[in-house]
């Protein structure tokens, strides 16, 4: 686990070629087709040799879960360990770690009639307004849920409307447990500023790489628009709003990397709270022996237990 541009990705291609692992994308943007230079994805030669599950496996158009991340994940897990291999989760959404570890609660089904009437109040009052609703009703949720997030938003008022409880209320207990032994390494550069010159340096990177066009073609299309998840993605949504000409490149560009730093603390903050975390610097040089050195000996010490 770590923020984004921690160097995950290449930490997990290292321990792929030295135990016997399968890679998990833990990553609500990587699991979209279409969306490579954007979301930092393995180039196809890199995804061949080392295959990464739940990475290119919806059109932009699609809706993806954190309840069906845990469903794939853990059938996955299930295949990966029957074969005799070690699962080896990796990305940022945390989110979906906190799922898959800790369960879901069964919240209610979706209601048209609710739903249709808060898209309205929505059209009518703005994000604001219903954020505020919110913060009244449910303070944990809206803390958590960003104010500029309508799909969250409105899935965490029509809980509340057709519930009487707040989605905070309905997620508190779960009495799921993993059937594994988790081995949680978190990357991050400990110095911050480090973070946020890998974060600048990444953008410039895409924009060589063709990202303006990447997304352009995301943009002709007549069934995508500016509020489904995918094109809600970091950086996606900025480049998205450069393109209906609401500002233009630099200012595009500083945007997305604000937003960038922004979803990192976020990161960050809900890391530190892993109680049984073990962090890595990746600030100078990728921690690859003494990462690998540590999970051996867990696995060592695990074995003899």
């Amino acid at each position: 686990m770590g923020p984004t541009a921690a160097g995950k990705t290449d930490l997990a291609l290292f321990l792929a070629q030295n135990l016997p692992v399968e890679i998990i994308s833990v990553d609500s943007a990587l699991v979209y087709k279409q969306m490579d230079i954007g979301t930092a994805k393995p180039d196809a030669v890199t995804l061949q040799k080392y295959p990464h599950h739940l990475v290119n496996i919806l059109d932009p158009a699609e809706a993806y879960s954190a309840g069906r991340f845990r469903q794939d994940a853990l059938a996955l897990m299930d295949d990966i360990t029957q074969r005799g291999k070690i699962p080896l989760l990796v990305g940022g959404t945390m989110l979906y770690f906190k799922t898959l570890q800790y369960g879901i609660a069964e919240l209610p089904e979706a209601d048209t009639q609710v739903r249709s009437r808060l898209d309205n109040e929505l059209k009518q009052f703005g994000l604001t307004y219903l954020h505020n609703r919110l913060a009244e009703i449910d303070p944990v949720s809206a803390k958590r849920i960003h104010n500029n997030d309508p799909q969250r938003l409105l899935r965490a008022l029509e809980v509340y409307e057709i519930s009487g409880k707040t989605l905070t209320e309905l997620t508190k207990d779960s009495d799921f447990v993993l059937p594994y032994e988790v081995i949680k390494i978190i990357l991050s550069p400990f110095d911050r500023k480090i973070l946020h010159q890998r974060i600048a340096k990444r953008y410039e990177t895409m924009m060589q790489a063709g990202f303006i066009d990447e997304v352009r073609k995301l943009y002709r299309r007549e069934d995508l628009h500016a509020a489904l998840p995918s094109i809600r993605a970091v950086g996606y949504r900025q480049a998205w709003s450069f393109l209906r000409g609401e500002y233009d490149e630099a200012t595009f560009i500083e945007k997305a990397i604000i937003a960038t730093r922004q979803m990192a603390k976020r990161q960050l903050t809900w890391l530190r709270a892993q109680k049984d975390g073990v962090w890595f610097d990746s600030g100078t040089d990728l921690p690859e022996q003494q990462v690998l050195d540590f999970i051996c000996y867990e696995l060592a010490a695990s074995d003899n237990a």
